[in-house]
């Protein structure tokens, strides 16, 4: 009766894990039919730093806003993302986490030319918290273009090169100020007479905050733009760029904070230590 029993338990146990190794196979084949479909064309994200920085109320080490006299004063990279044609985009699509080992050698220019532009974590594809390069959602999506971590940096940072939007709108006239005002059309014509395709741009407040470029995936450029609404889509849906528009210039927090803090200093000085002689 023992050896009975014994035996219907081992059967048991059996069949339990041959069930749950059909869930697991049919669970992953599920997963595999349910992966967001490849995208259709790439974006390059810029930022421009006079918009941005303008909202830093304080400062850390991991906010370019506040290197001073090494701030940043061109656009740089937000990312460079693949969209659908429709406007919606793919994300999170591996399941491997960022490896800052595997980028270590383009360290100095990801610092210099794609630097987070505030201090908080944001979250990463598995919910926790990483830093800006790491939060790269979107560009875990660039298979089979680009296959892996290193060459999604490096392809990025060659496109931002070659495509040169700070120089480009300098060449036209368009240079960091904070009292001028300039045309959004001779903004967009500038790229387009550059590049031959037309650019997305996102304002804030009237500030010029994000530039796309958008490129086929040959990397050859395209219209950002899809239809016939080429003025309403030049912005995006959650802002709007009026006629006219800035590119602020932008004097580091921490280099105002430590002349703020000298001042005060020299003017705490001015009224104690005379007291102190006195008395």
């Amino acid at each position: 009766m023992a050896c009975s029993s014994l035996s219907v338990s081992v059967q048991f146990k059996t069949i339990l894990l041959l069930v749950c190794v059909v869930v697991s196979v049919s669970a992953s084949a599920i997963e595999q039919t349910q992966t967001q479909r490849e995208f259709d064309y790439f974006a390059l994200a810029l930022q421009w730093p006079g918009t941005f920085c303008q909202r830093t109320r304080y400062c850390c080490s991991s906010n370019a806003c506040c290197r001073r006299s090494n701030a940043p004063t061109e656009f740089t990279i937000h990312g460079l993302w693949p969209d659908y044609n429709d406007g919606s985009w793919p994300a999170c699509c591996t399941r491997s986490n960022f490896d800052e080992k595997l980028v270590s050698t383009l360290h100095d220019d990801l610092e210099k030319y794609w630097p987070s532009l505030s201090c908080g974590s944001p979250s990463t594809c598995h919910g926790g918290k990483g830093s800006f390069w790491a939060h790269e959602k979107h560009g875990t999506c660039s298979f089979p273009v680009i296959r892996d971590e290193y060459n999604y940096f490096l392809t990025g940072l060659s496109v931002y090169f070659k495509y040169n939007v700070t120089q480009v709108l300098e060449d036209a006239g368009y240079i960091p100020s904070n009292t001028e005002k300039y045309p959004l059309g001779g903004i967009v014509s500038a790229i387009e007479n550059a590049f031959h395709a037309t650019p997305k741009l996102v304002c804030s407040k009237g500030s010029v905050e994000e530039l796309h470029l958008c490129f086929y995936k040959d990397f050859k450029p395209r219209d950002c733009v899809v239809g016939s609404s080429r003025l309403n889509d030049m912005v995006s849906s959650k802002s709007s760029c009026p006629r006219y528009v800035s590119l602020p210039a932008y004097v580091s927090l921490a280099y105002g904070l430590v002349n703020h803090l000298h001042y005060a200093i020299l003017c705490c000085v001015a009224i104690f230590v005379p007291n102190r002689i006195e008395g």
